[in-house]
């Protein structure tokens, strides 16, 4: 498996604090979670990536350029429709208006939300707010999607909702890297772990084997706390 993005010696200092220490990693897998405690660097770690934060040293090195969007925790929606906040993405992109409008349609639907494509966005609940970031970004068709805490906040039927279009979006082709604090989630999304602590990487492994046989005590620790 061949890395889409080599990252060496990355290190992230605000404050007098280091908060990414000193990160190497190959990125090879299609769906990587990253998992850690809170405060360990993975929110970080995924803004460097996507170029939000910039780096007190090391480098990123892709293997080639990679079309990319992002989605946080909490999504920004414009004071319009859902129609139109997907629509948006588009006209950035340079899209001509009846393609906008296409895409924009379509990709509302595939997130099940068609039937709210003129309900003003704002007024949506929190779970149809991310389906809405969520068919933002698809209609873009990134190459890499990442995703920081997409279902933090959400209840039960909407976490899985949005699941399950991560792991469409994935199966079409859209190379995921994502932290989530849900370890059920990580299970069913996830083909590689990567576990960060205190700033550094402390594992990197296949899912199954990270869940069933972790290799630090760290990682240990980790799972018997988040563990139900």
């Amino acid at each position: 498996m061949s890395a889409w993005l080599t990252i060496d010696r990355l290190g992230l200092t605000e404050g007098g604090t280091r908060i990414i220490d000193d990160v190497s990693l190959a990125l090879g897998a299609q769906r990587t979670v990253v998992l850690g405690p809170n405060g360990a660097g993975k929110s970080t770690l995924l803004r460097l990536i996507h170029g939000l934060l910039h780096p007190s040293g090391g480098a990123l090195r892709w293997a080639q350029p990679l079309s990319q969007a992002m989605v946080f925790q909490r999504p920004v929606m414009l004071r319009t429709t859902a129609l139109a906040n997907v629509v948006y993405g588009l006209k950035l992109k340079g899209y001509k208006a009846n393609e906008c409008a296409r895409r924009a349609q379509e990709s509302l639907a595939r997130v099940g939300l068609e039937h709210l494509a003129r309900r003003p966005a704002r007024l949506l609940s929190g779970g149809e707010q991310q389906r809405v970031a969520l068919a933002r970004v698809w209609a873009l068709e990134p190459e890499l999607l990442i995703l920081d805490e997409p279902t933090a906040s959400l209840d039960p039927a909407s976490s899985r909702e949005v699941e399950r279009i991560i792991g469409e979006i994935a199966t079409n082709g859209t190379r995921i890297l994502m932290t989530t604090h849900n370890l059920g989630q990580a299970r069913r999304l996830a083909e590689e772990i990567v576990f960060i602590d205190r700033g550094r990487i402390a594992e990197q492994t296949p899912v199954t084997e990270f869940f069933n046989q972790p290799q630090t005590a760290a990682a240990q620790d980790f799972l018997q706390e988040e563990m139900p």
